[in-house]
């Protein structure tokens, strides 16, 4: 068979690598979905009491967002096993079945505070631990040959991770509303095993990169040269990320409990649950995800306006932002009485999702190629990590209101143009240092090119 043929497929692992993301996704987004809406409603004012809500919402968007923290800032540690000691497949096994005894626990203690947060926190460990290995795991079945697929199977990743949230989105808040939160906290945890399992059986086709050593990883990490500069001009830019996060991240939490004082009615008879807007934003991802990789930024090259990394990281980072205006219209509305329609958070759902897709994809495939080999699960926890950063901003600003702190003075809609401001300052600082930096990608055994990252 010619080459050229051969060097146009995909991997063989690559349908159990993304097998596997739809079903995780499906049981993280699924149990996330109803857990700002559940706390308040459970734990924080169980009576309804209109004198309580403000003070019940902001701890529960700190504990939302302290959990994602925590989940999105291990992947450095898990990165660390995968590169240097253990190696991705058998991180990605062993945590994948701690995973699922998180989901038990918070199945079984849906009435008990204490033993709910020790689900959150085990779920925290076996997501954190996995999520950077899974997707370096993605590149790893790629070499030289066919690495212009990388791309292409990036964008297929971030749609596993839309199917998989959307469908989660969908159903298990029909499913808390129905049968209770036992079982709408339960199911995510099946379909975590189903994850492990589907894993699992793709073992046979896997690329396997070796582990480097724990010594030999120091030494590349602490040491000079082109891998430590490597790690420096990536984490350049990743300083300027969680802020975006800080961002989208209100959208699977303060929006939803924004939705709840909204009229919901999006057309005669049908107004859907407030955590079921989230799809919103996963089903416009999923549409505008090929959108953008297989029409617009072609289109772009062809009339002589290349799509850099950085260009997409930028524009995403204004649309984000665009989205967020909308809902600080929308929450004046609230704050002054009125009763705005839900459609205006459609609309900042559609926004924002275009804005995350340019930066969240081309993040990810960013981390992958412009790591050396050694480093390739360390570099993706780094990506991952600025979704800790820009939760861990959140849980703080979140538990500040609570309490009546400094950031009490930002509530209402005040609390949403705080974030438009700090976003234009951010895309300000980021173009002002994208311009002035060059990059190295990686792809394989050795680096591929080298030329100017925001040309």
């Amino acid at each position: 068979m010619p080459t050229a043929t051969l060097a146009a497929r995909f991997p063989k692992a690559v349908p159990f690598i993304i097998g596997n993301e739809v079903a995780e996704r499906f049981s993280y987004y699924g149990m996330r979905a109803i857990l700002p809406t559940f706390l308040v409603a459970q734990f924080f004012n169980p009576s309804h009491s209109a004198g309580l809500t403000a003070g019940a919402e902001a701890r529960a968007n700190d504990f939302v967002h302290s959990f994602a923290a925590l989940g999105y800032a291990l992947p450095v540690l898990g990165a660390l096993l995968a590169d240097w000691v253990l190696g991705k497949y058998r991180v990605i096994l062993y945590l994948s079945m701690l995973y699922c005894g998180g989901h038990a626990l918070l199945a079984a203690y849906t009435d008990n505070l204490a033993g709910f947060r020790a689900g959150l926190f085990v779920i925290a460990i076996g997501m954190g631990g996995i999520k950077s290995s899974v997707t370096a795991n993605l590149g790893d079945q790629f070499d030289q040959h066919n690495a212009h697929l990388l791309p292409k199977a990036y964008g297929w990743f971030q749609l596993a991770i839309d199917v998989g949230a959307a469908l989660s989105t969908a159903f298990i808040p029909e499913l808390y509303a129905r049968a209770g939160a036992a079982w709408a906290f339960g199911v995510p945890g099946l379909l975590m095993g189903a994850a492990a399992l589907t894993f699992w059986l793709g073992r046979r086709h896997y690329v396997r990169r070796p582990p480097t050593g724990l010594l030999a990883g120091l030494r590349q990490t602490l040491g000079p040269g082109e891998d430590r500069a490597a790690l420096r001009r990536v984490g350049v830019i990743f300083l300027f990320i969680p802020v975006l996060w800080a961002l989208y991240d209100q959208s699977v939490s303060e929006w939803v409990l924004q939705a709840a004082h909204l009229n919901r009615q999006l057309w005669p008879g049908y107004a859907p649950l407030p955590e079921q807007l989230q799809i919103l934003g996963i089903v416009f991802g999923i549409g505008l995800n090929p959108l953008l990789t297989y029409r617009i930024y072609p289109a772009l090259e062809r009339r002589g306006v290349r799509a850099t990394p950085l260009r997409r990281m930028g524009t995403g980072m204004v649309l984000v932002a665009l989205a967020m205006c909308i809902i600080a219209g929308v929450q004046h509305g609230l704050d002054v009485g009125g009763s705005p329609s839900v459609w205006w958070q459609v609309l900042a759902y559609l926004v924002v999702a275009g804005g995350t897709i340019m930066v969240a994809v081309t993040g990810l495939e960013y981390a992958y190629t412009h790591s050396p080999p050694a480093f390739k699960s360390l570099m993706t926890s780094l990506w991952l990590l600025t979704i800790a950063g820009g939760n861990y901003f959140l849980a703080l600003m979140n538990s500040s209101i609570a309490r009546g702190g400094f950031f009490a003075r930002f509530q209402g809609a005040n609390y949403y143009w705080f974030f438009v401001g700090l976003m234009a300052v951010n895309v300000v600082l980021f173009a002002l240092v994208a311009t002035r930096l060059t990059e190295k990608t990686y792809v394989g055994a050795g680096p591929l090119v080298v030329e100017p990252l925001a040309e």
